[in-house]
């Protein structure tokens, strides 16, 4: 199907800053499935584009007293009077049917550059609070939420009762404290264990596990499975 001529739309926003890592090919292995599926797809590559993640007073205009953060955004989301690019980012979201946030694992969760692009982004008064509610109240609610992650540490290393312990654990914070949060369903993750530990011909299988779970994705299933690279 041509994607220009689909009502389905993603959105993946990427946080790695290398191009060629292996983070950054199933990022667009992703994508080619998902076109290939019908999908218009725009890539945000955090990185590539400078994103500045903190969150802070001079986001908005004067203010007056304590800072608050949420406060303000939903009062610059009524007023209209959000940063352009933070504005550009939020239509993204608002726009896109799916969301998929591809990232490297690191200190057990999301790289600062894309906390600080939720930090942003997901504005009050936006996507959840003011007009909206939280979870099947918020604004995203009808849509779906995909993580697409790589790992240091093998599979095993992150099946409960390993080393680090489930992987589930350390997502549940993003699926139910970033995307469930604000209304999204979140779908199984699509994760690759230890790309930098395995083989070619392991990266390259793990890649193709990558496509076949968007391809199931794409479809409309929920049956996505983890993609794993065994570590050596």
């Amino acid at each position: 199907m041509d994607a220009t001529t689909s009502t389905k739309s993603a959105l993946i926003v990427h946080a790695h800053p290398e191009p060629d890592s292996f983070s950054t090919a199933q990022m667009r292995v992703a994508a080619e499935e998902l076109r290939r599926s019908g999908h218009s797809v725009r890539i945000v590559d955090l990185y590539a584009d400078g994103w500045a993640p903190v969150l802070d007073r001079h986001e908005f205009g004067p203010v007056e007293g304590h800072f608050k953060p949420q406060a303000e955004q939903r009062k610059a989301v009524r007023e209209g009077t959000l940063p352009v690019e933070v504005r550009a980012h939020l239509d993204a979201v608002l726009d896109a049917d799916l969301l998929v946030l591809s990232f490297p694992l690191w200190w057990f969760s999301v790289p600062a550059i894309l906390k600080g692009w939720v930090d942003r982004v997901f504005a009050m008064g936006a996507v959840f609070g003011g007009d909206h509610g939280v979870f099947d109240r918020g604004a995203l609610h009808g849509k779906r939420a995909v993580v697409l992650v790589t790992t240091g540490g093998s599979a095993e290393s992150f099946d409960r009762g390993g080393s680090f312990g489930a992987m589930d654990d350390f997502l549940y914070h993003i699926r139910r404290g970033m995307l469930e949060f604000v209304g999204y369903e979140a779908l199984p993750p699509v994760v690759t264990y230890g790309p930098a530990h395995a083989t070619d011909a392991d990266r390259l299988a793990a890649l193709e596990a990558v496509r076949e779970a968007f391809a199931a994705l794409g479809d409309g299933r929920r049956d996505t499975a983890e993609a794993r690279a065994a570590a050596v």
